[in-house]
């Protein structure tokens, strides 16, 4: 609490997002959702500190009680079954237009869960995936687009190689690439949360990461998933 008070002093800011951790065991499954949930952070962090687009996690953020009531809280956003802190974030942000601000400090690192089945981690992602259409932020709407086609490129390209053979070229000479450029990135964010040995599996899990990213955003718009035992259309 006192490093959130010294930089809330330091920077007068009105809402702190800060980063999050997600514990994990040697599976395939936690070791994927550790891996995939810390290029998440980086991406947390990075648009926040440019002002990028606005995101956070519900896990670990803090706000003024003023603002908060100014933008009264969460309504009309508390009937969404996901996204509510970003689109809280997002409320307060139009109101105190350069008073957001993301706390990178390792003493204020909130650990999380991983889920334990891979039907919780898809309803989840699908959860996730979810809110996309109830962002009025067209930046962040944009960003998550564009990440979405780029991956159903991938998959198309993948798909039309079984038919035109020498697509698989061009499919493992994007992945390469898209690889080399997020393992750049993710690096320093990795050594953040001291989980520079989960860099070696990264190549390994790309495929795993393009189909989830498809199946989670189609089913998340169009499909249905449960959560606190009940589904959610």
């Amino acid at each position: 609490m006192k490093t959130i008070a010294a930089f809330k002093e330091e920077t007068n800011a009105v809402f702190i997002a800060a980063p999050v951790s997600m514990q994990y065991n040697s599976t395939l499954l936690q070791t994927f959702q550790s891996m995939d949930f810390m290029v998440l952070q980086g991406i947390t962090a990075a648009s926040v500190n440019k002002r990028i687009h606005h995101m956070c996690n519900g896990a670990n953020l803090a706000y003024e009680r003023k603002a908060f009531f100014e933008v009264n809280g969460f309504k009309n956003i508390d009937h969404i079954a996901s996204g509510d802190d970003m689109l809280l974030m997002q409320k307060i942000s139009d109101r105190y237009p350069g008073k957001i601000s993301y706390l990178l400090s390792k003493d204020v690192i909130v650990i999380t869960q991983a889920a334990e089945t891979w039907k919780e981690f898809f309803s989840q992602r699908i959860r996730w995936a979810s809110k996309a259409t109830n962002y009025n932020d067209i930046k962040i709407f944009s960003a998550l687009f564009l990440v979405y086609f780029f991956n159903c490129s991938l998959l198309a390209l993948l798909i039309a190689g079984f038919w035109m053979n020498y697509l698989w070229l061009g499919f493992a000479g994007v992945l390469l690439i898209k690889t080399i450029i997020e393992l750049l990135f993710l690096y320093p964010v990795a050594k953040f949360y001291n989980k520079q040995g989960l860099l070696n599996l990264f190549p390994l899990y790309q495929p795993l990461h393009i189909f989830y990213t498809v199946i989670a955003g189609w089913l998340g718009v169009f499909g249905s998933f449960e959560w606190k035992g009940r589904r959610v259309k």
